[in-house]
């Protein structure tokens, strides 16, 4: 019998900062030529979600023509008080789906291959699942969220942190991806 990926998965791109630290909005990034929101979507819809979400805030009207057809924009109020405010407005927009699970990335990885996501959902998640991809043994993402976890994750996350502690205090199921991957997030101009 062969893989088959798990109906009912939500992606979620956190799409929403300011970029400060990198020189503006990464949402309005690209690489040769591809928007890195477009990646992202791309990315997480070949391992399996649909739909796939993403957070906008910062420059919400230049970044709605770069997203692909089909992904669902949902705009963060609040987006300036810290990734908190953008993992919530995804998990809310996931909660009107049917999804037991979301697979959370953000827009500055624009490397991340397929195969991690794909290996990062190898075994299909349920409601409870709290999972997410380490690279040599270092905490990354994505990250894979079981329903369940969605309303307490949000009344947990304040401010510029997001699942981190969460995953950590929960134990979440760490999926190694440093042979696919190095895990490197484009903070820079």
């Amino acid at each position: 019998m062969g893989f088959t990926v798990a109906m009912g998965l939500v992606g979620i791109v956190l799409a929403a900062g300011a970029g400060t630290r990198a020189g503006g909005p990464k949402v309005l990034r690209s690489t040769d030529g591809e928007p890195w929101v477009t990646r992202a979507v791309d990315r997480l819809r070949a391992g399996g979600c649909d739909p796939v979400v993403v957070v906008l805030g910062a420059a919400t009207d230049a970044a709605l023509p770069l997203l692909p057809t089909g992904a669902v924009p949902v705009v963060a109020t609040g987006w300036a008080d810290g990734v908190s405010a953008s993992l919530r407005a995804g998990l809310a927009a996931a909660g009107a789906t049917d999804a037991v699970a979301a697979v959370v990335t953000l827009v500055d990885l624009p490397g991340l291959p397929t195969d991690v996501v794909t290996r990062l959902l190898e075994a299909p998640p349920d409601e409870r699942t709290l999972r997410r991809v380490v690279v040599d043994g270092v905490p990354s993402h994505p990250v894979v969220l079981g329903r369940r976890h969605w309303v307490p994750l949000a009344e947990a996350v304040s401010g510029d942190t997001g699942a981190g502690p969460y995953l950590r205090d929960r134990g979440a199921q760490p999926v190694e991806c440093g042979d696919l991957w190095d895990g490197a997030d484009a903070d820079r101009p």
